[in-house]
Order: C-alpha cells, then structure tokens, then sequence
C-alpha cells in the first residue's frame, strides 16, 4: 500500500505564532519547507508549500497550522448601517462563492486523509501496550482451541459410548425401536407440513408489504428507502478515509481535487458538520460580537451549501480573524497544536519558544551545548531533536528538576545524547574554553522563580557561562524584562542598534564557529570533568566570596528578541564570545 501524498500541489496555509515568534517561524517555512509568497501579520504567517502536509505538520516554531480559505481587505461598515445590511455586507464579503468551499474541503479531506494515514496502526510501530495485548488475545484464543477439542474429543467419546449402547440394547429390544422411530418420522412429517404451510402464509403477506412501499415510493419520488439507516459521522477520521479510498479508486486525486471545474453540484447526499470560530476586534467588534459573527456566518453557510450545524463535535471547524488590518479565514489541520510536543513528558519553557532559543545559538554538527539551569531539560530536548549530531550537558541544583529533566530525556529516547548533572551554575565542573554554546532561561516569575536572588547572582552566573565558553561560541539567555536591564548595564552594547536592525528579519547571522576538530577535544574534556572537580580557580569562584566579577570584555552583544510567554514577556539576549 503507498501512502497518499500531497508533494507536488502548492497549498496555501497559515500558521498562528506567539507574539515575536513570527520571525523564527517565517524562517523555518523558507529552510524546511522551500515556502512561497511568505508573508507575516502580527501573530500569524501565510506561506505556500508543495511539501507534504507531514512535512508541514512538524512545524516547530508554530503554534496551530490551517488551510487558508479567504484573506482579503478588512470590513468597512459605515456608521448609519443597518443590522440587517451589515449581516448581508458580512455574508458577501466572507463567504464567497460555493465551488471555492467545495474545492477548500476536498483539500482539507485529502490533507486529512495523508494525517490519518500515517496515524493508521498499520504504520505506526506497535506499542508496548499493544504487543502485551496481542500476546494476551493469542494465549486466549490457544485456550479457546484447546477448549473447543476437548469438548469435540468429550462429546465423540459420549457418542461413541451411545453408539454402543444402542447396539446391545437394539439386540434385546428391536422391535420397540422400530416401532419408536416410525412414530418419531410420522410426526416429523406433519411438522414440516405445518412449516410449509406458515412459510407461504408469510411470503405472501411480504409480497403486500413490498408492493405498499413501492406504490408508496412511486408518489413519494424523493424520499429514500435507505434515509434512516444514513448517520453523520463527526469524527475527521471517517471523513478523511473516503478521501482516501477516493485517491486509490481513481489514481490521480491530486491533480483533480483542486480544480473547481471538476467538481460536481450535486448535492452532498451527508450534509457536512460544521461550526465556526470567530475572533473579531476593531470597529466592526462595535456592531458585531464574535458570537453574531459566528451566528451570521453559520447561517449563510448552511443556506448556500446545505451543512450542518454541530458545536459539539464537527467534521471540520472554520476559524474567522477580523480586524481592522485583515480579514482572514481558514480551517485546522490538526485537533492539538503543533506546540504541544509528543515527546515531551514534563512541560516547562514554552516549547516554541525554546526551540527559538536553540535556533539562534547556531549548533552545528559534533558542538557542545550546555544548559547551566536546564530545569526539565526542555530546552536541551528541542536541541537534540534538531540536531542529530550534537551533544548536550543539562546542569542544574535542584533535585526535583533534574528528576522530572531525566523522566523527560528518557521518554524522548534521548539518554545516549543528553546527560544531566547536579551543580551550582555560580561553579561549573567544566574547564574554561570547552563549551561550543551556552542556552539557558534563567528562572523568573511566579511559575519558575527561584527562592535565591536571581538579580544579586547574575553577574557570577554569567561570568562562569563567558568562562566555559570557546571563542567564537554562542550564549542565548531568556531573561525578564527586570534581569535584561541588569544584563545590559553588566555587558557592553556598543553595536546593539546595528545588530539589532540587521537580524530582525532573520533572527540569526553569521558568527564565528570553532573547528570540529577542537569541539571532539572539547568534548573529551567536558567528559572528564563531569566524573571530577573543576581544578582551575576563575572568576567565579572569586563570585562565590562576594566580591565583583572580572569585566566580561569578551561577550559581544547580538541581538534582543522580545517574546511572549502567555501572562508576561520574555527577551531573548544572544552574545559572541570574541578574542578581545
């Protein structure tokens, strides 16, 4: 069986993103995907794409993906218009014509059909569960051949021993026998008469019954005899596996789903469920709540096209986005968000946003990377996810978090290339200049915060990250508003605006990397110093006696991001550790 797969048709999406997070997103569309006509609005980015819809659907830096039906210029509805010339305006404008819908949900059906394909277990590897419960199913069903021979070998046996009776008896009594088994054939026949005799009373009252319901279809031509056994399925699945089943019977469903000529307007005999979400902001939320919108909307659809309305369990869902920027419509891909990681056990740092942070350091293929406060090691696991062939250190003082962090790295199958590591990230067991890229989010806020003074160690922890650090090596740190002050005053910014200017678009740019060569060293230092103490007195063991840190001359400032992490903010601070 092949798989269904969509390379080669441009599809148009767009993917929702954290505030600030639109800039790694629009990056990772153009890297991973070869997008097209990209474009970004605050919050979100539309992108065109041949690539497979999985391919698509293993978005990092997005949050939720959907298929584009409508982006258009916002509503202008004038200030004397009535309820009633609004709803219509907003029917118009947002609904459009009905071959556009119908060609928007075959591509939503053959996209969901490429999903569910690959969730199939068929393809899946089999689980531990399921291979326990297949086991169990076979020892059952060997029970129950060995039960059902037994019975086989019993009841020959019964009939056997019967058998024998018979005979010896017949010897002494043949003559009751026979006479037995004529009165037991005479009445045998006189019921199978009356069988006979019940059996064409029914067939004919059937033929009745049967010539009513045709006389009755005849005056009623549009009713179906088949209409009660229809249901409506409001699952994805069942309506992607006809999609499916569709693409085998006729061979080429790419070619033909998207062009609107090819569709027929007969009507769908299964109406389709739906329901709409609408967020609606600016001067139309003024004559229209998010809620009328949904209401007008899901009426116009269902008068046009004939769908069904379900809130509770629809076949597909229609997002709607009005403000005074953008009018934006589109259909989700995915029941979960693409943030929500399937290999991540323990939640800690947003997931989007650490992969974000693991993109600016830049890791290349044999680097070190090391987390000195890794928390439940999301950060260093969006890493290795990402990079196959690097290695990565998770340091961290607490107990409990490096527990959750080892749950964590062994669910992602990740043990054999990340290790974790009790220590104080003011002394780091690692020599100087070993380290190929420090990513840390110090902890802050209510959920993360520690009960030491985050402001009052900053200087020593950072010394230690400048320490460990290789020339040429990266330091990306996640910092509140309030510690990214201190940091700038700590650090200097001379080229801040220029960098600034020059990687808002990207996010990255070109730094100095050490060789490969030097990293394989690096690495067989860092190994010897996780089973020893550190023997070289820095900086920051002269931190730790509460005297002031050496100028950190060498950290030269990149770039701050600002990011949104649900209730507050974040900023993202990337530095490059120089010779001088």
């Amino acid at each position: 069986m092949t798989e269904p797969s969509s390379e080669g048709s441009l599809v148009r999406y767009y993917c929702t993103a954290g505030n600030g997070m639109e800039r790694f997103l629009m990056d990772e569309v153009k890297k991973k995907l070869a997008a097209e006509d990209v474009c970004q609005m605050p919050g979100k980015v539309l992108f065109s794409s041949s690539a497979g819809i999985i391919r698509v659907s293993e978005l990092k830096a997005a949050e939720r993906l959907f298929l584009l039906l409508k982006q258009d210029s916002p509503v202008c509805l004038s200030a004397h218009t009535s309820p009633a010339k609004a709803a219509s305006v907003l029917q118009s404008r947002l609904l459009g014509d009905k071959n556009q819908w119908t060609c928007a949900v075959m591509t939503w059906s053959r996209l969901q059909g490429e999903l569910a394909y690959r969730r199939t277990p068929a393809n899946a590897p089999r689980t531990v569960v399921e291979v326990t419960m297949n086991r169990e199913e076979g020892r059952r069903s060997e029970k129950e051949e060995k039960c059902d021979e037994e019975s086989r070998k019993s009841a020959g046996g019964e009939r056997e021993e019967s058998a024998n009776g018979r005979q010896r008896s017949g010897e002494q009594n043949g003559a009751q026998m026979l006479e037995k088994k004529r009165k037991r054939d005479d009445r045998e026949e006189e019921e199978g008469e009356e069988e006979r005799k019940g059996t064409a009373r029914k067939s004919s009252s059937e033929k009745k019954v049967e010539k009513e319901k045709t006389s009755e279809k005849e005056r009623t031509p549009g009713l179906s005899v088949e209409s009660s056994s229809r249901t409506v399925d409001g699952t994805v699945k069942d309506f992607a596996v006809n999609s499916v089943k569709n693409e085998k019977t006729t061979g080429r469903g790419d070619e033909t789903q998207l062009q609107p000529s090819g569709i027929k307007a007969e009507p769908c005999s299964d109406p389709v469920s739906f329901r709409i979400s609408c967020k609606c902001t600016g001067s139309l939320s003024r004559y229209f709540s998010s809620q009328e919108v949904s209401k007008v909307i899901g009426v116009g659809l269902s008068r046009q096209l004939g769908w069904k309305t379900d809130l509770r369990n629809p076949q597909l869902e229609v997002n709607i986005y009005l403000s005074d920027d953008h009018c934006l419509m589109g259909i989700p891909l995915t029941r979960l968000p693409l943030a929500n990681r399937s290999y991540i056990k323990t939640t800690g740092l947003r997931s989007t946003v650490a992969w974000a942070m693991t993109s600016l350091a830049q890791i290349q293929p044999g680097f070190c990377v090391v987390d000195p406060m890794c928390g439940v090691g999301t950060i260093l696991i969006e890493a290795a996810q990402e990079h196959k062939t690097a290695r990565f250190l998770g340091v961290d003082i607490d107990d409990g978090q490096l527990q959750k962090a080892n749950e964590n790295v062994e669910f992602a199958k990740l043990g054999n290339r990340i290790h974790l590591l009790k220590a104080s990230s003011m002394a780091l067991p690692l020599p100087s200049a070993s380290v190929d890229a420090v990513v840390c989010d110090l902890p802050f806020g209510r959920k993360f915060g520690t009960k030491t003074n985050m402001a009052a160690n900053l200087p020593l922890i950072v010394t230690e990250m400048e320490r460990v650090l290789c020339t040429g090596g990266t330091l990306v740190l996640l910092l509140s508003p309030q510690l990214s002050c201190q940091l700038k005053k700590l650090l200097p910014q001379q080229d801040t605006t220029s960098n600034q200017e020059t990687t808002t678009q990207t996010g990255t740019h070109n730094c100095p990397t050490p060789s490969l060569s030097r990293t394989r060293q690096q690495t067989f230092q860092i190994d010897q110093a996780i089973n020893s103490k550190p023997t070289q007195k820095t900086g920051c063991q002269s931190g730790l006696q509460h005297s002031l840190p050496p100028p950190l001359s060498c950290l030269k400032h990149q770039t701050t991001l600002r990011v949104s992490l649900g209730l507050i903010d974040g900023l993202i601070h990337k530095y490059v550790k120089t010779d001088t």
